[in-house]
């Protein structure tokens, strides 16, 4: 027995060694034919028409002025270009923009569905809402200013002062008088007797921070009827002994229910067009 068990061990180490060694032939046979395509391929010349691939450069210059002329279309094409980059900024500073994206970020707080809906659905829906509130502002001033300067009727000056007068007009409707005063008492002016007299960097802040008043007082009432409800769920889980359990994860289907009961996107946007007529 002991004589049989040695021959089995010597035959499984023979069998072992032979596959090592066939293991490595054919390793050594795969790397032979690798480096033989690599060369292969490295040593053929390439076709005759094959033209190198050109890749296109850019040069920027900045050449002298030989007249003043062409020194004020550098200058103006680069106030547009500075404009162009501020044109979000102004969007929100002096339309509705401010008031309903401001609201809409209270009604999400106070439904406590911090991820839902998203921004980017919000911002749209704000965008939106701003073309169609300021849409009669934007036509009048398309009509008075941007037509007639395009048919060349009007000069440049005379074009932002009509464009100005409808933006002025709807700034001046929403601004409160003690926001005003504010802005008027701290600058440099004379005292204005009429709204003409007020300049755009006085009346753009007080519009702004009346806009900012206006929303956080919508926002104070969009809290009042969820405040009740978490008021409500909190103490009935305190009364029944379930300290434990968070009363957000309670009140949270309630509130989503009566927001779907009362139709509130409905009210609300409602509510926020009403306010600007």
């Amino acid at each position: 027995m002991l004589v049989i068990d040695g021959g089995d061990r010597r035959a499984r180490i023979l069998g072992r060694g032979t596959n090592r060694v066939q293991g490595r032939k054919r390793v050594f046979f795969i790397m032979v034919i690798l480096i033989s395509a690599v060369f292969l391929l490295t040593c053929l010349p390439g076709p005759a028409e094959a033209q190198p691939i050109s890749i296109p450069s850019l040069t920027l210059e900045v050449d002298s002025a030989d007249n003043p002329e062409e020194l004020t279309q550098s200058l103006q094409i680069l106030l547009l270009i500075t404009l162009l980059s501020l044109a979000p900024a102004l969007l929100i500073m002096v339309t509705c923009f401010t008031r309903i994206i401001v609201v809409f970020s209270f009604l999400r707080n106070a439904l406590a569905t911090q991820p839902m809906p998203p921004n980017q659905v919000l911002i749209g829906l704000a965008l939106f809402l701003t073309f169609f509130i300021m849409a009669p502002t934007w036509q009048e001033i398309n009509q008075n200013a941007l037509q007639p300067y395009i048919r060349g009727e009007i000069t440049q000056d005379s074009a932002f002062e009509r464009g100005m007068e409808p933006l002025r007009d709807f700034m001046f409707k929403q601004t409160r008088e003690n926001d005003l005063a504010l802005f008027v008492s701290f600058a440099d002016i004379p005292q204005p007797e009429t709204y003409d007299d007020i300049p755009n960097h006085v009346l753009i802040p007080a519009f702004i921070i009346s806009e900012l008043k206006t929303a956080f007082q919508i926002g104070f009432v969009l809290f009042i009827p969820f405040l009740v409800i978490d008021m409500v769920i909190a103490s009935t889980l305190m009364s029944m002994g379930m300290l434990m359990l968070p009363p957000m994860m309670i009140s949270l289907p309630f509130k989503i229910l009566l927001f779907i009961m009362v139709d509130g996107w409905n009210l609300l946007v409602r509510a926020l067009i009403l306010s600007y007529s």
